[in-house]
C-alpha cells in the first residue's frame, strides 16, 4: 500500500450489516426473513443502476423504501406494520465488529478517512452517529454531490476533488465486487471485502486486495 494516505469506505454493506435491518424482526417475518433481506438489498442496488443510468436522480432513502416494498410483494406472508420498523432500523444498521477499532487505528496510524456512499447525507449521518464513529471519520461523502449513483466516475472523483488527491493515493475498501472493479477502473487501490466467501469477478480489473473482514487494513496501512 505504498503511497496510499486516503481510506475511503463505501457503508452499506462494508462498513454497515445491510441485513441487520431485517434480522432484528426475523421472528416476526418469519422463515423468509433472510429472503427478504437478500431481495431487498438486491432490488436496491438495482434501482441505484437504472435511476442512475439513465439520468433520473432519486434519492436513496427513496428507493430503500421502493425496494423494500418490491421485496415484501415478492416474498409474501410480511406482517402489518413490519415494512415501518424495517424502515426505521435502516437508518440505524449495525456496524460490523470491527469497524470502530479498525478506524481507530488507521486514524492513530496517521491516515485520513472517510465514507463515499449512495447514502443521502441525513441517512448517512444517522449511521454514523448510531455505530458512534464520526471522531473516526474526516469526511462523509454522499453521491448527491454528483448527481448520480455508483459505478459513475463522477462520484469517485469526489473524492479526489475534497482531498486534492490523485486517486493512486486512495485506497478504496467496499463489500460490492463491482463497486471495486470500478474503483479500480477509476484509478483507486481497491480492497474487495469478501465477507462472504462469493466467487472471483471481473477479472481484468483486480481488486489490489482481497480479505474477509477489515482487520488486514491495520497491517496494510502500516
Amino acid at each position: 500500500m505504498s503511497g496510499i494516505k486516503y481510506f475511503v469506505f463505501d457503508a452499506y454493506g462494508t462498513l454497515f450489516d445491510v441485513h441487520s435491518a431485517a434480522g432484528k424482526y426475523k421472528d416476526d417475518i418469519g422463515a423468509n426473513w433472510d429472503r427478504l433481506s437478500q431481495t431487498w438489498r438486491i432490488k436496491h442496488l438495482e434501482y441505484t443502476w437504472i435511476y442512475g443510468r439513465i439520468g433520473r436522480p432519486q434519492k436513496f432513502w427513496d428507493l430503500t423504501a421502493l425496494s423494500l416494498d418490491y421485496a415484501i410483494a415478492s416474498v409474501g406472508g410480511v406482517p402489518a406494520g413490519i415494512r415501518e420498523k424495517l424502515l426505521d432500523a435502516y437508518l440505524t444498521l449495525d456496524a460490523y465488529k470491527e469497524v470502530p477499532e479498525v478506524l481507530a487505528g488507521l486514524k492513530a496510524a496517521g491516515a485520513t478517512t472517510a465514507i463515499l456512499s449512495n447514502g443521502d447525507p441525513d441517512m448517512l449521518e444517522a449511521a454514523v452517529s448510531s455505530a458512534g464513529i464520526g471522531e473516526a471519520l474526516d469526511a462523509v461523502i454522499s453521491v448527491v454531490d454528483a448527481g448520480t449513483f455508483k459505478p459513475d466516475f463522477k462520484v469517485y472523483e469526489l473524492v479526489t476533488k475534497r482531498f486534492g488527491c490523485t486517486p493512486g493515493e486512495v485506497s478504496f475498501q467496499s463489500s460490492n465486487r463491482w463497486d471495486a472493479a470500478a474503483a479500480t477502473a477509476f484509478g483507486f487501490k481497491a480492497v474487495w471485502i469478501n465477507r462472504m466467501s462469493m466467487p472471483a469477478e471481473y477479472a481484468d480489473l483486480p481488486a489490489a486486495h482481497v480479505i474477509d473482514d477489515l482487520y488486514p487494513l491495520l497491517k496494510l496501512a502500516g
